[in-house]
């Protein structure tokens, strides 16, 4: 990826995200969003993940092209070191590699931090999801059925889950 960088995610990337974004949402049953956010909602999301977890962008040419993030698993305490990632890429980098490196970046990231479980969703039928997934390290942990309704039938989504950090048997450290 010579001409790729990731980076952090500012609000000036907001409206890049945002057009990333919209086809998933418009399109697909991958989001289960109805309405694809605009540039200030989704300059409002990387804020939020940025205080905690972490938005990336990958850009490629100097144009962003896809990003990751992590947000909240759960609102309970005894979530608090496990986070939610996903990734969404323009059309022309799916199976390029891109996803796993923006991933690979994230949780680098996300250890630093302190988090030490990471949990996906896949809307199914999506192997390429699934094989990123696995690849990077997730294991399936359950299915969903009929979860949500979209474009006219209802989904089931896979759960899929990845440890991170030193183990379970390590009490985990204050967030940082």
């Amino acid at each position: 990826m010579p001409d790729r960088v990731i980076r952090p995610a500012t609000p000036a990337d907001a409206a890049a995200c945002a057009a990333v974004y919209a086809p998933y949402v418009r399109d697909t049953a991958i989001s289960f969003e109805l309405e694809p956010p605009d540039a200030a909602e989704v300059a409002r999301r990387i804020e939020a993940s940025g205080q905690r977890h972490a938005w990336l962008v990958l850009e490629d040419a100097g144009r962003v092209a896809g990003y990751a993030y992590a947000s909240p698993f759960a609102a309970r305490p005894a979530y608090d070191w496990s986070c939610e990632v996903s990734v969404y890429l323009a059309p022309g980098l799916r199976r390029s590699g891109a996803g796993r490196a923006l991933y690979t970046e994230l949780f680098a990231r996300l250890e630093q931090r302190g988090f030490r479980t990471l949990v996906a969703g896949v809307t199914v039928p999506n192997e390429a999801s699934l094989g990123l997934h696995r690849a990077t390290g997730f294991e399936v942990v359950g299915t969903f059925r009929d979860i949500g309704f979209k474009l006219g039938r209802w989904w089931d989504v896979t759960r899929l889950q990845r440890p991170l950090g030193p183990g379970r048997d390590v009490a985990p450290a204050p967030l940082r």
